[in-house]
Order: structure tokens, then sequence, then C-alpha cells
């Protein structure tokens, strides 16, 4: 199943970027499948429920972020991304 998983960290002062390297580093690491070509956005592909997956994340967010997890259709459409991150949405939607 494919999962779309948004992210907003609101406390940029508060070692936002390191924050935000630890979340996306995860994500890459935890779900080797996934599309990261949008700012605190990825698709990811896993035998997960969208509740895990959320469960998963929390140690990477604090009370002020807000956090999506949402179980994908199959039916997208898209603007303006490249080649290879077309190829990678029409395969895994």
């Amino acid at each position: 199943m494919s999962y779309l998983i948004g992210y907003d960290l609101n406390r940029e002062g508060e070692n936002y970027y390191a924050r935000n390297k630890a979340l996306r580093d995860h994500l890459k690491e935890k779900y080797p499948t996934y599309w990261a070509h949008l700012d605190s956005t990825f698709i990811v592909v896993t035998d997960l429920t969208a509740k895990q997956i959320r469960d998963d994340l929390l140690n990477y967010v604090d009370d002020n972020d807000e956090l999506l997890v949402v179980a994908l259709t199959g039916v997208g459409a898209w603007h303006g991304i490249a080649d290879n991150g077309s190829k990678w949405l029409k395969d895994h939607l």
C-alpha cells in the first residue's frame, strides 16, 4: 500500500534543521521505497497501516507540529514533476 506523509515542523527556531533532517533520514531508512520530490511530503510503500506509520513518526515531531498520513487510492494527477518522479508515481500509486 502507498501512503502520503505530509508534515510541518512549526518551531523553526528549535533545531528545525536537525529535526527535519532526522525525520527525513528516518523516513528514507525505514521506508526504502519512497518518493520525496516536494518539501515536507513523502509517499512511501509499506505493509504498515497509517496509524502505525503515524506512531512511528511521533518521535520526530512535537505537540506544535503537524503530521498527516493517508492511504492512497491509486488515482492521482500532477504537474511539473520531473520524468523520474512521474515514473515513480505511475509505478507505485
